[in-house]
């Protein structure tokens, strides 16, 4: 039997955490806390993918092991693709204050197309560095539904689905991802 090759993932997030490993499931998926990582890493890129680098690189680099991270966010056309790199500290608060300034941005905006785009980075200790991106399309709803998820899940009406990623199952939501389709991607190259 193949042995399962341990990669350990640089994010604090436990939600993304077992996204990755419900999605790379021929992968031993480790947290950085949990392989001995405790740093901050500041993500000063200017892309998903510049981010996704500097952290993979920074924790393998640490540790001298493979390190995989994803950077990702909402992307609306109304707001010239806002909250995008900066999604998860949009509002200075947290998930909740991000989805109420999010809806307040878009009053009396017709247009509510959206995307989520994830950009991954498997850093390898010889210092390869392979990537992976993929994309979610949808639009924002005018009120939450659904309590599944984290981050601005409630408020994204996915096209694929045709529900909320608040109201989709974990199964559903990571058959569609943003995040799944990057892995995929990622997987493809490996």
């Amino acid at each position: 039997m193949k042995q399962k090759m341990r990669v350990v993932v640089a994010s604090g997030n436990a939600h993304k955490i077992a996204e990755i490993a419900d999605i790379l499931t021929d992968c031993e998926i480790i947290s950085m806390k949990d392989a001995g990582f405790e740093g901050d890493i500041e993500e000063n890129g200017a892309s998903f993918k510049e981010n996704a680098l500097i952290k993979a690189r920074t924790v393998s680099l640490a540790l001298g092991v493979p390190a995989l991270a994803d950077d990702s966010g909402l992307c609306v056309d109304a707001l010239g693709g806002a909250p995008g790199i900066y999604s998860a500290r949009y509002s200075g608060g947290g998930d909740a204050d991000n989805r109420a300034k999010l809806l307040k941005e878009l009053e009396g905006r017709p247009d509510r197309r959206a995307h989520f785009a994830c950009a991954v980075c498997l850093y390898l200790p010889d210092g390869r560095a392979l990537f992976g991106e993929g994309s979610t399309h949808g639009r924002i709803l005018f009120e939450e539904r659904g309590e599944r998820g984290f981050g601005y899940d409630s408020l994204f009406l996915s096209d694929d689905l045709n529900m909320s990623f608040g109201e989709a199952s974990e199964e559903q939501k990571n058959g569609v991802s943003h995040r799944f389709r990057a892995l995929k991607a990622l997987k493809e190259r490996l």
